[in-house]
């Protein structure tokens, strides 16, 4: 047999069980409580009619509950779907029905989206609010650890292209276990000592794999912060001693807008962790600058739990690098063949290693597709110097990273479509200086039809998470179209006045 993920919680418990695991501001949780947590909420499943491989989803903020629902679940043989806290009702409603998920823990500010979407899939709603540790107490506790197998799923991470509706990502035990381990002892070398800001959505594959199961594997202390602003960050940094912080570009952008005269004091910041976009080279060395600290940056999918590559401590960083493969990792760089190219020219970047998913859920066709000659192909261009650095030079698909939150322009352009007056609409990205990219939408109306750019951004509005809407529509006579009738998405841009 395996081991089940799961046992990172109770092995750090055996070992460190006074220590703070777990920390919200003036709540806190050691080891041995969140283990114990973890046992009962195993017991509450039960009570809900849960089997050893039943999918359950969790649309949690940061906060204690997340981690007791996670390990509880992995705990009882389940597979975790986590889920954006962000997500609409309709969204809500497909991930429970792809996965088959008949139960979701939802977080009750969420719920007014989480219940109607629940119910449209025919799952039981679990609502969660302070408090729930009395319903989580009074069920019994299952302290045994199920048996699994390294290839059994542990986690569902839904993720998609350009094509179609969000994937799941089937990440095993053994994928998830080995990339926290390794980021633990060759990336951020983690120790007890440490303590990590959680600043990083934990239902996202980065906060929960290098912050959560990584810190809590290395008996570190994770103190959480449900929603990033920046001052608040840096106060709880100087509050809780925080040694290790782990973000996307934006944040650290908006850190250091924050005054330095206004700062707390940072000064135990010994590294920091920099992934889900690029991060630009001047932001990297001015928060290094300022901070005193050293910013490490890496790459990662979904698919690949998510750490591939990073620049490695004590190694030669080079800036816009996103560094060399991890332990046990191998990338290359290859053509439309997939014939490995020589070094500086650009190709897509593919994968192999213990990190790599098991497959899309029930999608055969998507898996062979992406796993084809046994190597996962990223979608991602780059090239490769020649001390082995990879170097991202675009996306093949495209994804839009918005404030480090993907964005899939497929997905958008399906529920423009909907509306009554839209002939054409191609989703693109807009550059923005603080988050990165933005979303935006050009729109061909129907001969006759009418609609202001106000009432379709609004339309979309209502039914996607708040993160994917459209912040820039604009209407055109048409789209730009190739020989084959395909809309060249690289041939539009957006007018220097819009009107959304």
């Amino acid at each position: 047999m395996g081991r089940n993920l799961a046992s990172l919680l109770t092995d750090s418990a055996a070992r460190h069980p006074g220590r703070t695991a777990i920390k919200l501001d003036d709540a806190e949780l050691t080891f041995a409580q969140l283990d114990g947590a973890s046992a009962h909420l195993a017991g509450l499943l039960a009570q809900h009619g849960f089997q050893p491989g039943d999918r359950v989803g969790v649309m949690l903020p940061n906060v204690p509950y997340f981690p007791v629902v996670y390990y509880g679940i992995l705990r009882a043989g389940g597979v975790v779907v986590p889920m954006n806290v962000l997500l609409k009702e309709r969204e809500v409603a497909y991930y429970l029905e792809d996965s088959g998920a008949r139960l979701l823990f939802a977080w009750g500010d969420f719920a007014a989206e989480a219940r109607p979407g629940a119910a449209a899939a025919g799952a039981e709603l679990v609502e969660v609010a302070p408090g729930f540790e009395a319903q989580i107490g009074a069920a019994p506790a299952q302290t045994a650890v199920a048996e699994v197998a390294d290839d059994d799923t542990a986690v569902i991470l839904y993720t998609s292209g350009t094509t179609g509706r969000p994937k799941g990502a089937e990440l095993t035990h053994a994928n998830l276990y080995v990339n926290a381990k390794t980021k633990l002892e060759t990336l951020i070398q983690l120790s007890p000592q440490d303590v990590i800001l959680g600043a990083l959505p934990l239902f996202h594959s980065f906060g929960q794999t290098a912050a959560m199961n990584a810190g809590l594997m290395a008996g570190a202390c994770l103190t959480l912060l449900p929603r990033f602003d920046a001052a608040k960050a840096l106060e709880i940094m100087e509050r809780d001693r925080v040694s290790v912080f782990l973000g996307v570009p934006t944040m650290y952008t908006a850190m250091l807008a924050v005054p330095a005269g206004e700062r707390p004091d940072t000064s135990l910041l010994r590294v920091c962790i920099s992934g889900g976009a690029s991060l630009p080279v001047e932001v990297l060395r001015a928060f290094e600058s300022q901070f005193g600290t050293q910013i490490l940056e890496g790459y990662g999918l979904s698919e690949t739990s998510p750490v591939a590559s990073f620049n490695h401590p004590g190694r030669e960083r080079k800036p816009g690098s996103i560094g060399t493969p991890i332990r046990d990792v191998r990338m290359r760089v290859v053509d439309e063949q997939d014939r490995e190219l020589p070094v500086g020219e650009v190709g897509e970047i593919v994968i192999q290693g213990p990190n790599v998913m098991k497959g899309y859920w029930k999608r055969p066709e998507a898996t062979a597709e992406a796993m084809r000659g046994g190597w996962f192909h990223s979608g991602d261009l780059a090239k490769v110097d020649e001390d082995g650095y990879f170097f991202i030079v675009d996306r093949k698909k495209d994804m839009i990273i918005r404030g480090g939150y993907n964005v899939y322009p497929r997905e958008i352009e399906e529920v423009l479509y909907e509306h009554p007056a839209i002939a054409e609409a191609a989703v693109v990205a807009v550059p923005h200086a603080e988050l990165g990219e933005e979303v935006g939408a050009a729109v061909a109306l129907k001969a006759g039809a009418e609609a202001t750019p106000e009432e379709l951004q609004a339309f979309v509005k209502e039914r996607v998470a708040a993160y994917k809407y459209p912040r820039h529509v604009w209407l055109v006579p048409e789209l730009p179209k190739g020989p084959t009738g395909k809309i060249l998405k690289r041939e539009i841009g957006m007018p220097e006045r819009e009107s959304a």
